[in-house]
């Protein structure tokens, strides 16, 4: 299923994440922030409960969240259903995109995030559900791998199973196998387990199947959202590829990202600027090893972010808002 999208560049180093760590200066939150466009629950990899991140992150001061689980809008829908909540909720979803010259990327995949896309599009929820399939055939591959490789995860990946696993439209990925051989002592922590076992390249690795970047960006757009490519560091460096994506639909670039040092965030800026891309930031909080607070604590994304992402939403052709759909203006008062 992927794409036909042949992005090429310069290759790039193996990591385990898909993003390059900040390694000058940090950015100064000048105050607290009240934007979050990047979040995870534990309907894909996230440690809380929908319910759970969105009082932490009222708690933490946020107004204008987004849940962005991989491949599923399952707590976004929860959330809507739920009735009045105590901050501004956009629906968002995150693909890991597979890249053909897939060499060339970290992880071989470009993140793109869906921005205010509708919860009730059938035809956007079954792409997502092809996704989350191909998912769940490559977490039980990478169990079989482990398991022959003599560390067998099968108790805790049951467990798993018999009760995150099963929630409806719950997406599987590797973080989740990754806390199954910390449970089974494989590993010291998450990052562990991805850095020696199961990041591109480590024993335990099996490449991922799915959709590619113009497919889910062109899937994006359909369901009314702002198609923004996530955590793209190397975007002021790969202008070909900046440039190649939006010609496939792309709107937005995720600039005020939590672990992107100042330098970064100022090129990535510029960019944005340069080629009339939506910005968007966020956290990308999970909550290994650390609370949201914590998270929240290096955080800063403008509220003029939340704004942009409001005036291009709603200037999304063919698309009025849903009965389940917030689309922001701007921040609550």
């Amino acid at each position: 299923m992927a794409g036909s999208t042949d992005l090429g560049g310069p290759a790039e180093s193996v990591s385990p994440r898909p993003w390059r760590a900040a390694v000058g200066e940090k950015v100064a939150p000048p105050h607290p922030s009240r934007v979050d466009l990047h979040t995870h629950s534990r309907r894909s990899d996230g440690v809380l409960e929908p319910v759970e991140l969105v009082r932490a992150a009222a708690a933490a001061g946020v107004r204008t969240l987004v849940l962005s689980d991989h491949d599923t809008l399952a707590g976004v829908r929860e959330l809507l259903a739920a009735g009045p909540l105590p901050l501004d909720l956009i629906p968002g979803v995150e693909i890991n995109s597979v890249a053909t010259a897939a060499e060339r990327f970290r992880e071989g995949e470009l993140h793109i995030l869906g921005l205010g896309v509708d919860p009730d599009d059938e035809s956007f929820e079954t792409a997502l559900q092809g996704q989350r399939d191909l998912r769940m055939a490559r977490f039980r591959r990478i169990v079989a791998r482990l398991d022959h490789l003599g560390l067998s995860i099968d108790r805790p990946v049951e467990q798993f199973l018999a009760v995150q696993g099963s929630a409806p439209g719950a997406s599987l990925g590797r973080p989740q196998i990754a806390r199954c051989l910390v449970e089974a002592g494989h590993a010291t922590s998450v990052d562990d387990a991805m850095r020696r076992l199961l990041g591109r390249g480590k024993p335990a690795y099996i490449a991922r199947d799915g959709l590619g970047p113009s497919e889910a960006i062109a899937a994006i757009r359909a369901a009314g959202g702002v198609a923004v490519l996530a955590h793209f560091s190397e975007a002021a460096e790969r202008p070909d590829v900046i440039r190649e994506l939006i010609g496939a639909g792309l709107n937005g670039l995720e600039i005020h990202y939590r672990h992107f040092d100042a330098t970064t965030v100022a090129a990535l800026a510029r960019v944005a600027r340069d080629l009339a891309l939506v910005p968007t930031g966020g956290s990308d909080f999970h909550g290994d090893g650390e609370t949201y607070a914590e998270a929240h604590a290096g955080l800063y994304v403008p509220d003029e972010d939340a704004t942009a992402l409001g005036a291009a939403l709603a200037a999304e052709p063919g698309r009025a808002a849903g009965p389940t759909t917030r689309r922001p203006s701007g921040l609550r008062s």
